[in-house]
């Protein structure tokens, strides 16, 4: 069982993105009414609104949250060619009487190397220190590290990557084992532009970073990708929104069958394709522990995914913009129950599809469907 909750978010304008933070009590939106809103998880389970100010010039695409290991850091990124740090401090005696003791945001930094609207921002994993990517129109992928994490008005541009085409949205490998790694989306229009996603692996033997793969299967605008949180898995899973859902494996070869200078090459299958949006995907999200992938779409609906033992993908819930429960589809799969962990996708899936100025988050739960009928049926995990 599923419970919606509506918040009004009271943004004058389309929310186009909504984050939660690593522990998932703090929630970020942005708009095209320029502004960025904080959202605190209260004691009643109700949000309030604890931020709440104008960070562009242009739309606000993207907001995200950097790990609480660094404070806590946002980062924004605009129509306006810019992407901006933001940190929330506490005032202090310096501040008036009416703000001493409360928190307030404060911009750190501006970034202003892109010459086109830039389209997406993600704080890399943990583990590799503070770094910051962004991607834009102008087809680049830059990189950004802040030296001292203790001083957030210093950021310093470590690598461009050229792709060649339009970016629209990047995606970090939170693998600890595999050098780091970047996939970019691209929404170019054209089916004729080749494939619409870039893998790129950073190389340690010349200190740049190398595109390993493109992924030819994905030839529609790409709007949002997203790997899987990898807990010990011997290869990577992708997920993509475009016109459809695609998910794709890329496992790693033998370092013997890798590519001359250090680059790692990868077998690469999609197990899974998926048209019951009918429509434009706009956002795919895996859950914590990266068995269930949710997207949405231009049909209002949250759809999660799942796939049992044999790797058999299905669907295993169908939600509605409104927060309610729709009948899973013939021959989109069954499942007994599959507990949801956390399925962030579904915020701002909910979101986006619906086209409103309302903020919208799903509580997690069960999803229970019939039961196994047939004794060749395959249990669902």
């Amino acid at each position: 069982m599923f419970v919606a909750k509506s918040i009004s978010a009271e943004h004058k304008d389309l929310i186009h993105d909504v984050a939660y933070d690593f522990h998932g009590r703090r929630m970020a939106t942005c708009s095209s009414d320029q502004s960025v809103q904080v959202w605190d998880l209260q004691e009643d389970g109700e949000w309030r609104c604890t931020g709440n100010w104008r960070t562009h010039s242009g739309s606000v695409w993207r907001v995200t949250w950097a790990h609480p290991e660094f404070g806590q850091v946002l980062a924004t990124c605009s129509f306006d060619r810019t992407a901006a740090i933001w940190e929330e401090v506490v005032g202090d005696a310096h501040t008036n009487q009416n703000q001493r003791g409360q928190s307030h945001w404060v911009k750190r930094s501006t970034l202003v190397d892109s010459r086109t609207s830039v389209t997406d921002v993600k704080f890399a994993p943990k583990h590799l220190g503070l770094l910051l990517s962004t991607c834009s129109a102008d087809g680049v992928i830059r990189m950004y590290e802040a030296p001292d994490v203790m001083n957030l008005s210093q950021w310093s541009l470590q690598n461009e990557i050229s792709c060649k085409m339009n970016c629209s949205c990047i995606s970090w490998n939170t693998s600890r084992v595999h050098p780091p790694m970047i996939a970019v989306g691209s929404d170019d229009p054209s089916p004729t532009g080749g494939g619409k996603v870039q893998i790129h692996e950073y190389s340690e033997n010349n200190r740049k970073w190398n595109k390993v793969e493109t992924l030819m299967t994905v030839t529609e605008a790409v709007h949002d990708v997203a790997f899987a949180p990898n807990l010990g898995r011997s290869y990577h899973l992708l997920a993509v929104a475009s016109k459809d859902v695609h998910i794709i494996m890329l496992k790693p070869l033998r370092r013997d069958q890798s590519a001359p200078g250090g680059t790692t090459r990868f077998e690469i299958r999609q197990p899974a394709q998926f048209e019951q949006h009918n429509s434009q995907v706009w956002r795919v999200n895996w859950n914590i522990t990266g068995t269930i992938l949710a997207s949405s779409g231009d049909d209002g609906c949250v759809r999660l995914w799942k796939a049992n033992y044999l790797d058999n993908w299905k669907c295993i819930g169908v939600l509605k913009a409104d927060g309610t429960q729709a009948p899973v589809h013939a021959g989109s799969g069954k499942s007994q129950s599959a507990h949801v962990i956390s399925t962030t996708t579904s915020s701002s899936a909910a979101v986006n599809s619906q086209q409103s100025s309302n903020a919208r988050y799903i509580k997690q739960g069960y999803v229970s469907h019939a039961p196994i009928s047939h004794a060749n049926e395959v249990v669902w995990h």
